[in-house]
């Protein structure tokens, strides 16, 4: 049997040797450090049978793979062992692994509080110093079911009645065999090899996701490699809950939420000013890259959506209302519009449009609305109310390349413009929920994929991340803490065209079928804004800040000259405030710091007998002394937008 490595190497082994077989002959350094093998592309436990030629990787820690596998592990057979330990009769649903870390959903018979976290890490600590092996059995549908009816696990009984297969079940047991899960796997081959972890918090989660399930406590958790990674992490996340835009949109008064309307923003005038400002400052962009800007309703008919496809694909997220039309006999079932394409097709469909007509670049700040389960609702960053900087390009098939990099040049210049230097490029293909034949997503991911290469620019392939009408390349952006936030998209629509009956002449005199392109740079808004603050920790550029300068007194004998410098300073665009209140100037200080504005100016005696201003700016203790007009020269400097 012949085993090709990932360098192209091949080596010989017996049919049903296992990935610890390939790794001890590669050496034992490697064999001590494997925990899992990926076969032909599909990963799978270190001591499988391996009975045919195939291509094989040996997955270790050091890999991504490797710390999800070892997380996994953790929470499945570690987390979920020591909870069964430390509270008998504790029923066990799901435990997965998600970004950075891992979550175990339990049915406890008592409620649990934070302070039980440490002493479950105790427990598993306990655990993992037995450095049990894991051992996998296969088991029949029926033979599943039967161990955990025993075990008195409903929630496994479920997933496994819930599945089609009828054997191949995989569970998984420590050395002892007295604790048992079921699992997809692969796991670590035993405990040895779990890293550095800790337990972050506890919270509510429904079975299935459904609020008409019972509710079940999920406990989060984090593992890294080493206590070095673990200890840089809990940094990360300390630094990212200073960050957090909803604690800042407090202390900064930008905007709020409430019951009344769930996952829509109220905008307080300091925030509206930064919409306002970011909604200026993308609609000059716009305009000198040639899109025409246009508004469309946001309550339309079904029959529009139906003839997108949206009614099919994507109803569940939709907004419905239901019209008794005046005299008719039935009601009118509108949706609220959750994304603005089918009407710039409506827009583009008035009037014949030629190949010299093509491209035609539409913007449109269009208000959309998604429902988004309110679990799943974040503060800016997932809210159901939104605007888009949306956009479509109609365009031939051989333009696609030049408007990609058309596209990719705009974007790149409005990132660097907001503060983010670097970003990523991701093509998702084809999903299995799509319209459209499988020719036509061919030729759409092929004309990306082509324009994106030609462009000689590195990108990660998405295998099914794709809209259900398009593929798509997606900009990932890299915050200053280093997080990655999906922000611009550039999907290509052979479909909607197709299904909206959009055309054009082409030069042989014949008609012919645009291709749709959508775009957005921000995304939304909202998200972006929310970005934005955590990106500098509320500290905004100064054009972007809502205030710009505080004007503190000292003495009330100042107020005048205050009041003259907010009217100097307001005659040149600078946004700023007096503060006249009789309060100390280091209370004062300290108020406008939390709410970061860049600069405060302070006005004391010797400042209005000398008409000067004495500038604290924002992290600084030093103060530096002006003459007023020399300031105002300096901030209408600092004032001026990107572009």
């Amino acid at each position: 049997m012949n085993i090709t490595l990932p360098d192209g190497s091949i080596r010989e082994l017996e049919q049903g040797s296992t990935g610890l077989d390939l790794a001890s002959s590669i050496g034992a350094g490697l064999a001590k450090a494997a925990l899992a093998v990926t076969v032909n592309g599909i990963q799978k436990d270190l001591n499988d049978p391996i009975n045919e030629d195939s291509k094989v990787s040996i997955i270790t820690i050091d890999s991504d793979d490797g710390l999800e596998i070892m997380r996994h592990t953790l929470t499945a057979q570690v987390l979920a062992r020591a909870v069964k330990n430390l509270f008998p009769g504790t029923k066990l649903a799901i435990g997965p692994t998600i970004t950075d870390g891992f979550y175990y959903d339990f049915e406890f018979k008592k409620a649990i509080s934070p302070e039980d976290l440490d002493s479950i890490e105790k427990e598993m600590k306990k655990i993992i110093s037995s450095n049990s092996l894991i051992t996998k059995k296969l088991n029949t549908k029926e033979e599943a079911i039967e161990i955990f009816k025993l075990e008195g696990e409903p929630y496994k009984e479920s997933i496994i009645n819930d599945s089609e297969q009828e054997d191949g079940f995989q569970l998984y047991y420590q050395d002892d065999f007295k604790f048992v899960d079921l699992c997809r796997g692969p796991h670590i081959p035993s405990l040895k090899h779990i890293g550095a972890f800790k337990l972050l918090k506890i919270a509510g989660a429904y079975w299935k996701g459904d609020s008409n399930n019972k509710m079940l406590t999920r406990i989060y958790g984090t593992a890294w490699k080493n206590e070095k990674d673990l200890s840089a992490y809990l940094d990360r996340i300390e630094e990212a809950e200073k960050r957090d835009h909803r604690k800042l949109g407090k202390e900064m008064n930008l905007f709020h939420f409430q019951e009344e309307a769930p996952g829509m923003v109220f905008w307080h005038p300091d925030g509206w000013t930064i919409y306002r400002l970011l909604e200026s400052y993308m609609r000059s962009n716009l305009e000198l890259c040639g899109y025409k800007e246009i508004k469309t309703p946001q309550v339309l008919d079904r029959k529009l959506w139906e003839a997108s496809g949206h009614w099919d694909k994507y109803r569940e997220n939709m907004f419905i209302t239901e019209i008794d039309e005046e005299h008719a006999n039935e009601k009118r079932v509108n949706a609220l519009k959750p994304m603005n394409c089918p009407c710039h097709v409506q827009i583009y469909n008035q009037g014949l449009k030629s190949y010299r007509d093509l491209p035609l670049r539409l913007a449109e700040f269009g208000s959309c609305h998604r429902y988004e389960a309110s679990g799943t609702m974040h503060g800016l960053m997932r809210v159901r109310g939104f605007t888009q900087d949306d956009g479509h390009i109609f365009c031939t098939e051989e333009q696609i390349e030049s408007e990609t990099g058309l596209f990719i040049e705009l974007l790149s210049r409005i990132y660097k413009d907001l503060g983010f230097e670097k970003f990523d490029i991701k093509l998702s293909t084809r999903p299995e929920i799509r319209v459209g034949s499988d020719e036509v997503w061919d030729k759409a991911e092929d004309a990306l994929e082509s324009a994106i290469k030609n462009l000689g620019l590195p990108y990660k392939l998405e295998e099914g991340g794709g809209a259900f009408y398009g593929p798509k390349l997606d900009f990932v952006l890299t915050d200053a803490i280093g997080r990655e936030w999906q922000c611009g998209t550039f999907q290509a629509d052979f479909n909607l065209p197709e299904r909206l009956d959009a055309e054009y002449v082409g030069e042989d005199g014949s008609k012919h079928r645009p291709v749709m392109i959508h775009r957005a740079i921000l995304g939304s808004f909202e998200r972006f804004i929310g970005v934005l603050i955590e990106n500098y920790s509320g500290k905004l550029p100064f054009w972007l800040a809502p205030v710009q300068v505080a004007v503190a007194t000292i003495i009330s004998d100042a107020d005048e000259y205050a009041n003259e410098i907010i009217t100097k300073l307001s005659e040149v665009g600078i946004r700023c405030n007096a503060d006249l209140r009789n309060e100390k100037i280091s209370y004062k200080v300290r108020e406008h710091s939390s709410t970061k504005v860049p600069v405060i100016i302070a006005l004391g005696k010797r400042e209005q007998e000398n008409r000067t201003v004495s500038i604290r700016r924002m992290d600084s203790d030093k103060t530096e002394t002006y003459e007023l007009e020399e300031a105002i020269k300096i901030l209408s400097e600092e004032n001026t937008r990107p572009n």
